[in-house]
């Protein structure tokens, strides 16, 4: 293997479930060992790559800063304790395989999809902390201490690159593609689709019709390759179960400590959405079908939520049973999603699709994905959109938006800091006394990097609003 260093001072992973260098047995001999000392396997680093995804679309912290989720008993991270976590591990993990993939250089289509899967990585990490290692990150080692890249910069450089990805494919094979089986046409559509949703998390800084959110998300759409239209082609985790588990099932493997929070089932109740009975289970029995809209008290101290979970034992853990088995499917970026961020920018002005019949189709998709039929005439006329413009369309969007995104804590964290929606109210026993117990609008960064990027680390806290590394600090599209 073509040796690349990628960070100094490498640790732990910051998102639960893990997101590093563990290998998986499930999909046959292409599985090797990419850390030993020899040629590296490709497929084998695209298959652990892919693996671990699912970390990045159930991040715990994310999930209780944006109300999906609460703790039944520690009650300290809903409580908004100070999350100063290392983005370090994601570099040495996931992305260095994928990095690795482009050194060894074995295909072109091998290559365009590390690039892709790598963005997907970077949204994820940009958004969390704003300001983070991109352009001088997996260099090698003259930048072992790389810079932190504005976030302005890294949202260009991942649509940057994305367009690239899309128009670079040839005939070249893709190998350990555990997610499309090598299928080309499906991978550009995923780029396209990733393009929509990052351009529309722009719209607070680029309004306009012409401005660059509007032209990149616009470019994305009318791209030949199309974009995710139909729940067939969405960008999901099947996991086979055995070995490699389902990240929620993961979770509920000998404790019961998280579970689907009072905000989310208080919302779904005022709507009378059907999506409740695939998001709440009454029981931590991976397989059970009875569901919960019995929502755990958000943001209570650790004694009360301790007292309430433990007299009402039905309360909803994340997920019905039934959706959350081992070999139950996690979703990344969906046909619905793709579409909600379409009606968003109809909305906007930015497009001429039909706000009406792309919203709508967001939230049947939506549904549909959840295994619970149709959503009612009714339903879609309680939640109906005036003209283009409206100034109610704001909410109603970003709330479907942010119900067809649970439990991904990331994306639902993003609905609700670009757009107030839906309407969050802070932990009542919040102990972020200097944040003034306000929902945290980013996590802080490690202390390790004052030892091992001191100068870059201080430059990008100087960028950061009042020059704090706080955690009620708005990131870049925030502001």
């Amino acid at each position: 293997m073509k040796k690349i260093l990628i960070y100094s001072s490498l640790i732990g992973l910051a998102l639960w479930g893990g997101t590093g260098c563990k290998k998986f047995s499930d999909f046959g001999d292409t599985n090797v060992n990419p850390a030993a000392t020899t040629e590296a396997n490709v497929a084998a680093l695209l298959t652990n790559s892919l693996a671990n995804l699912g970390g990045y679309a159930f991040n715990l912290t994310a999930a209780q800063y944006s109300q999906f989720i609460s703790q039944s008993q520690y009650a300290d991270v809903m409580n908004y304790s100070l999350q100063q976590v290392a983005f370090t591990g994601h570099y040495s993990g996931v992305l260095y395989d994928l990095q690795n993939i482009q050194v060894e250089d074995v295909s072109n289509n091998q290559n365009q999809v590390a690039k892709i899967v790598q963005q997907y990585i970077f949204w994820r990490l940009t958004d969390q902390w704003g300001d983070v290692p991109y352009s001088e990150a997996l260099k090698g080692i003259e930048f072992n201490a790389p810079k932190y890249d504005k976030q302005e910069d890294i949202y260009k450089g991942m649509l940057s690159t994305l367009t690239s990805a899309v128009n670079s494919f040839d005939g070249s094979a893709i190998t350990g593609d555990i997610i499309y089986n090598g299928n080309v046409a499906s991978w550009k559509r995923l780029a396209n689709s990733l393009r929509l949703v990052m351009a529309i998390q722009l719209s607070k800084k680029y309004p306009g019709t012409s401005d660059y959110a509007a032209t990149e998300f616009k470019a994305a759409l009318a791209d030949a390759a199309g974009v995710i239209s139909t729940n067939a082609q969405n960008f999901q985790l099947n996991f086979p179960g055995g070995n490699y588990k389902n990240t929620i099932w993961n979770l509920y493997d000998g404790r019961k400590d998280y579970g689907e929070s009072n905000t989310m089932t208080a919302l779904t109740a005022n709507l009378n959405d059907a999506r409740q009975a695939a998001f709440g289970g009454e029981s931590e029995e991976a397989g059970n079908e009875n569901t919960s809209n019995l929502g755990v008290p958000y943001g209570w101290s650790k004694g009360d939520v301790e007292a309430w979970a433990s007299a009402n034992v039905t309360w909803a853990r994340i997920l019905r049973g039934d959706k959350r088995k081992e070999n139950s499917p996690m979703y990344l970026v969906t046909a619905a999603h793709v579409a909600l961020a379409r009606a968003e920018a109809a909305n906007l002005g930015w497009t001429t699709d039909n706000l009406t019949s792309i919203y709508n189709e967001g939230i049947t998709l939506s549904h549909e994905q959840w295994g619970v039929g149709a959503p009612s005439i009714g339903y879609l006329s309680n939640v109906a959109l005036g003209a283009a413009g409206t100034a109610a369309n704001v909410e109603k969007i970003s709330i479907q938006r942010y119900l067809a995104y649970y439990p991904d804590g990331i994306s639902g964290w993003n609905v609700w800091r670009k757009t107030g929606f839906p309407t969050l109210t802070p932990a009542v026993a919040a102990t972020n006394d200097s944040d003034g117990k306000v929902i945290p609008r980013r996590l802080a960064y490690a202390t390790a990097e004052q030892q091992t990027n001191k100068a870059n680390n201080d430059a990008a806290v100087a960028r950061i609003p009042g020059g704090k590394d706080v955690q009620a600090a708005k990131v870049w599209w925030d502001q």
